[in-house]
């Protein structure tokens, strides 16, 4: 499991994430959520010790400031949300660099079955960057799954930890992306989203986690913490959400109105 326990995060004097404590577990997707600035890509660094922060966070019971680089490289794969590449990799260089990483280096079939699994297959030799956006992020996912392929490795379940993994994606991609982190928990696996749409996250998670203004607010299944006053007070305008017995909660833009109109 993943153990976040009194997180707090400064840059310089402004306080990012103030002690926040959640757990999440192999199996499950957590969607991380909330407004801009609310602290989510924060928090997502602090757990990758990419931002100083006080607190601690175990990763399948190790506490994290104590872990070798090449140790959690076999235990977790991360997406960031800028995916830019300044020099001439290769897509399925790219790729190869992720399996290299992991605890599965020496399965070399692994690029191609990743890049399969983004829809990105025969592009291997492609420069990276004369992709799009949307392929470039895909192509970047394809990286992560090659590092952490099989969702339970040698030192237990495996990670994917993905910002705004759907930001560049049109309405398919999103799916496909969002089924493949569903079906890397439903192996064994743990995943870990920043996500900015609700109904992805709605769709796909176990659970949210809600912040607000650096804080936790809400922790849970979507169809209880996807509630109208939170969403009101987290974007800052009027939000009424609508409910289906099959799917639960879903908005749309729609059905929101800024505050005074």
């Amino acid at each position: 499991m993943l153990q976040i326990e009194n997180l707090s995060v400064r840059l310089g004097r402004r306080p990012i994430l103030q002690d926040v404590s959640l757990t999440t577990r192999a199996g499950e997707v957590l969607a991380v959520c909330g407004a801009n600035g609310a602290g989510k890509s924060t928090l997502l660094k602090a757990v990758l010790q990419e931002h100083p922060a006080q607190g601690t966070i175990r990763l399948n019971g190790r506490d994290l400031a104590s872990c070798r680089p090449h140790t959690l490289a076999a235990l977790r794969a991360v997406v960031p949300q800028d995916t830019e590449i300044a020099f001439g990799f290769t897509l399925g260089e790219i790729v190869a660099m992720g399996r290299q990483a992991g605890s599965a280096a020496h399965e070399t079939e692994i690029d191609a079955l990743a890049l399969a699994a983004v829809g990105l297959q025969g592009r291997e030799g492609e420069d990276v960057r004369t992709l799009s956006g949307g392929e470039r992020q895909r192509g970047h996912l394809a990286r992560a799954l090659a590092q952490v392929w099989h969702p339970v490795g040698p030192e237990g379940p495996c990670w994917l930890m993905l910002d705004e993994p759907v930001s560049s994606l049109d309405l398919g991609q999103q799916l496909k992306v969002m089924q493949l982190a569903r079906g890397f928990a439903d192996a064994g696996g743990g995943v870990i989203a920043v996500m900015h749409d609700l109904n992805l996250s709605a769709m796909f998670a176990d659970r949210l986690a809600f912040l607000v203004d650096g804080h936790l607010a809400a922790l849970g299944p979507p169809d209880s913490v996807l509630q109208e006053p939170l969403l009101s007070r987290a974007y800052d305008c009027h939000v009424a959400l609508n409910r289906l017995p099959a799917t639960g909660p879903w908005l749309l833009p729609q059905t929101c109105t800024l505050r005074g109109d």
